[in-house]
């Protein structure tokens, strides 16, 4: 069974926990996706890209979520959401990309 990629499921953590929020008017559901997919991306990005990455990324993740708040009252909430997905989506393939890369002419 193919694995989905660390980028989408954070990505799809923090549209998805938006989502569960807004449209069941309880927050802490919302929250409860966040927190579960970002525990399966950090859990995948600390086995492909180290312990390191892992700790980055997560930390991109946590950001992603509370700067999305502020950007939500200039740009509107779904642009903000998306925008912030988008940024931690690229980041994670950034990093795993890398990380692949490099081990790649190891053999």
């Amino acid at each position: 069974m193919a694995r989905v990629p660390a980028a989408a499921v954070a990505a799809g953590g923090l549209v998805g926990g938006y989502s569960l929020a807004r449209f069941t008017g309880k927050r802490p559901l919302g929250g409860v996706a966040l927190a579960a997919a970002g525990a399966v991306a950090a859990r995948q990005w600390h086995r492909d890209a180290g312990a390191k990455a892992a700790a980055g990324l997560s930390a991109a993740y946590i950001a992603a979520f509370a700067g999305s708040h502020p950007l939500a009252k200039k740009v509107g909430a779904w642009p903000a959401v998306l925008s912030v997905a988008a940024g931690v989506a690229l980041a994670s393939a950034a990093v795993s990309r890398g990380r692949h890369g490099n081990e790649a002419g190891r053999g």
